[in-house]
């Protein structure tokens, strides 16, 4: 039985994907959670893709456009910060790539509700385009070596990962975090630009001393990327990794994770991209040298 209902705010970003936006709110508009609002933020998209929210789901959602993208974090942020300064008692972060049981946010909510200790929640993420096996139940965090796996990525169901269970990250494709959360460990870090942000609020949530759970009652379909790895991605990745270890680790762990990145991955990569895919490894070394460099402060 669902205790409360307090407000839901659904943060969704559309960036240049209008219809993977359109279907979400489709599915989106079918949850049986009788308390939520949803934040649309079109970050910067090159085409008309806000005209075209506006125009089928305007009176479903509130709609920011931006005029430039922001990335993931600091598109979401406006999305929190809206739905905060509109009295959200949860905030849900919503890939546009998603569709949702109807249920899923019942299941969310009601878990959230009953147990003060957790801070962060997050659903059983299937394949959209193999509907019974798994993408995530969450992930863990290795300080030493700098991987953060996906738990039970690519599993046929099965009954497997069954249990609510303490990860350490829920994925940012689909997670609900508490007002009171954020207002202890802040908003998402825009240093990250895309990838590792939520995986750094969920350790920071550790850390103040919430609990981050996996829900697998709750259940939503996330789509395959439809194209290979692009440069800014492969920058991004490789240079958020540093910066992650680097605000998030003791001293011996970053030391550790370097021995085993140089040690490992940088032989790795020059293996099989620096004369197959050469933009692809230039990508990567610039990732290294900015995640190295620039950003070689703690905040």
């Amino acid at each position: 039985m669902l205790t409360g209902c307090p407000n839901v705010a659904i943060v969704i970003l559309n960036w240049n994907g209008l219809q993977d936006t359109l279907e979400c709110l489709e599915s989106v508009k079918k949850i049986t959670y009788p308390n939520y609002t949803v934040v649309v933020i079109d970050n910067g998209s090159k085409g008309n893709d806000a005209e075209v929210i506006e125009e089928k789901f305007g009176d479903f959602v509130y709609l920011i456009k931006e005029e430039r993208n922001l990335g993931f974090a600091g598109g979401c942020n406006v999305g929190i910060r809206r739905a905060l300064h509109s009295g959200a008692k949860y905030i849900l972060l919503l890939n546009n790539d998603t569709v949702v049981d109807p249920d899923f946010l019942n299941e969310l909510v009601n878990f959230a509700q009953n147990n003060l200790q957790i801070g962060i929640i997050g659903p059983k993420v299937y394949y959209y385009e193999q509907p019974n096996r798994l993408f995530n139940a969450g992930g863990k965090v290795n300080f030493y070596t700098g991987s953060t796996p996906f738990i039970g990525e690519g599993t046929a169901s099965g009954g497997l990962f069954d249990k609510i269970e303490e990860v350490d990250f829920v994925v940012g494709c689909a997670l609900l975090i508490k007002e009171e959360t954020i207002r202890r460990i802040g908003l998402l870090s825009e240093k990250y630009f895309a990838y590792y942000e939520e995986t750094e609020w969920c350790t920071k949530a550790k850390k103040a001393g919430f609990k981050v759970v996996y829900m697998p009652n709750a259940k939503i379909w996330h789509k395959s990327p439809k194209k290979k790895t692009s440069e800014l991605e492969k920058y991004y990745l490789t240079r958020n990794r540093f910066l992650f270890m680097k605000r998030n680790s003791s001293s011996l762990q970053f030391i550790v994770f370097n021995v085993f990145f140089f040690a490992t991955n940088l032989i790795l990569q020059m293996r099989y991209k620096l004369f197959l895919k050469p933009k692809l490894f230039i990508a990567y070394l610039k990732g290294i040298r900015d995640g190295l460099g620039t950003y070689s402060y703690r905040q």
